[in-house]
This record gives C-alpha cells, structure tokens and sequence, in this order.
C-alpha cells in the first residue's frame, strides 16, 4: 500500500530506492501509463506557488523525496529511515534493474549531443540495456502535430519506462498531460542525463551524502540558479518551520 508523507503540503511518498524500483518495474512490465516526480525543495515550495503543478504533485502516482530538506523534514514526521531518492541514482541503479528484466527505455529530453553522449555511456556500463528511442524536443511550446508525432514514436518503441529530463515544472506538467496517451511509465529526472553524460558535473559524493548537493549546482551555475537555491530554501525553511510547530499545537 502507498504511504505518504505530508511536506509543505505535497504529498511525498515513504519509501526506499528498492521500493521505488518495484513499484516502476511492476508498471513497466505491464506498459501501464503513469507518471513519478522526483520531488525537491524547488518542486514542492512551486506547488505551493502554482495551483496547477499542486494538482500534478497530487495527482502523481509516485512522488520521490529527492532533497536532503525533503528527506529530513519526512523524518522529523516519523518516518525515521526515510533517504533521499533522487532522479540521477534512481535512474543508474533501474538501468542494472533493467538488465535483467529485459525493460526497454525511452529517453526524452535534454540537447541532442547530451543524448547521443548518454546512449554510448550507458551501453558501455549496461551492454545489455534496451534502449529504443531518444527525442531531444525543441524548447518551444510544440505543436499539436509535433505532439502527437513524439506519443506515436514513443507508444511504437515499445518502452516500459521514459525518462524525462525537461527540469522542474516543465517535466512534471508535460507527463501529468501525457497520463493516458503514452503506455509507459515517465519518470522526471532532472539533470541526470547531463550527469550520466557528464556535460554537468555532479557534486563530490561527500556534498551528496551531507545534503549539499544543491550547494555545489549554486556554485556551479550562480546566475541561473541563484534565486530557486537561496530563495525556494529560505522559503521551505520558513514553511516546514511552521508545519512542525502546527503539528506541535496539535500533539
């Protein structure tokens, strides 16, 4: 049965990495149309911002607690063992899954050479990985025929999974409207194919394991990621501050 926490008002599932894989697996093997947020600090204040990406948190049949505040805040609720699962580990340790079980995937998302970099480094790692198709979409609005062309090629392929890298809301949004017409299970995950590709460099393992991943990406790109780290983490501090003393009232 699916349990959730509540974090800021997203509803953020309680669950581990082999859990999560399970669960995808099991859809995959069955080509059930649904989608999973790996669910950060950015994605939840937003949907406490943006009604609409609420309803996709919401409506989500997975939500992952990606983000050490995420994880952190889930614990201070009970749920003492909960870890972070994020997009980019999620993504590597299904690929080992997949290897086993025959799955296919489908990547959507990311530049053109990200992607051609992504598929030689993934069949290097994983020889035995299935790999049907990879779009990388224009970042214009597509149009109704475009739209339809890329849920042909995608059904067509025969993909269990489809990965989806279109950053946070854009990727949320764009599988909560494809719920019932792609039959396959879509996973946003961020910039984990630049990661896998190495076109962005991941923070060192020491920053991951002690939730300063987000620190490394500030660094790394100040100018377009100051105000969603700085702003969006000052704000989910002020909200979970006042979610746990409402839960204190309460007690």
């Amino acid at each position: 049965m699916r349990q959730t926490a509540n974090v800021i008002g997203a509803p953020i599932d309680v669950i581990t990495f082999e859990r999560a894989i399970e669960r995808i697996s099991a859809w995959s093997l069955a080509r059930e149309s649904r989608y999973v947020c790996i669910t950060n600090v950015h994605s939840v204040v937003t949907g406490g911002q943006d009604n609409d990406f609420a309803e996709v948190l919401a409506q989500a049949d997975m939500c992952t607690p990606d983000g050490a505040p995420v994880a952190w805040l889930m614990r201070q609720q009970g749920h003492a063992e909960q870890e972070r699962v994020n997009g980019p580990d999620l993504m590597w340790q299904y690929c080992a899954h997949a290897e086993q079980t025959g799955e296919s995937f489908f990547l959507f998302g990311g530049e053109q050479k990200t992607l051609d970099i992504l598929q030689v480094k993934l069949a290097k790692e994983f020889p035995r990985l299935k790999i049907v198709g990879a779009i990388s979409p224009p970042f214009r609005a597509l149009t109704a025929q475009e739209d339809a062309a890329i849920v042909e090629q995608i059904n067509a392929s025969g993909a269990g999974v489809v990965w989806v890298s279109l950053g946070c809301p854009k990727q949320e949004k764009w599988m909560a409207a494809h719920r019932g017409r792609i039959q396959a299970v879509m996973v946003g995950v961020g910039a984990a194919f630049d990661y896998h590709a190495g076109t962005i460099v991941r923070a060192p393992l020491w920053m991951q394991k002690n939730g300063l991943e987000w620190l490394h990406r500030l660094c790394s790109e100040p100018r377009r990621l100051w105000k969603r780290y700085l702003v969006t983490n000052t704000l989910f501090v002020v909200k979970a501050a006042k979610q746990m003393n409402s839960v204190k009232r309460h007690k």
